[in-house]
């Protein structure tokens, strides 16, 4: 009965809805979420084509793996917002200009 009496304390901790501990899983939850908004707000401007497409493809990708890895409903939810974000920065910034934009060529 300690175990009920126990509260976890901890900025993550509304992740674990399971009673265990997932520091990857939340880590990378919430950094696809930071990615993401960073790649959509980035996409509004279009001078800012490169920060956002690339953003968005690893927001894309750090949150494939992350739903591939997730353990709660809590990380699939800000997971889902990130890679969605991430998704929308990606795709206006490579209409915006691309992943290179004129770099290479």
């Amino acid at each position: 009965m300690a175990q009920a009496a126990q509260s976890q304390h901890g900025l993550l901790s509304y992740l674990d809805t399971d009673g265990k501990s997932h520091p990857i899983q939340n880590i990378l939850a919430v950094s696809t979420l930071v990615i993401g908004v960073i790649a959509f707000v980035t996409a509004q401007f279009t001078g800012l084509h490169l920060l956002s497409s690339w953003a968005g493809l690893i927001g894309m990708i750090t949150g494939a793996w992350g739903q591939l890895i997730s353990a709660t409903t809590a990380e699939r939810f800000l997971l889902i917002i990130g890679l969605g974000a991430s998704a929308v920065g990606f795709y206006l910034g490579m209409a915006h200009g691309g992943l290179f934009g004129g770099l290479l060529g």
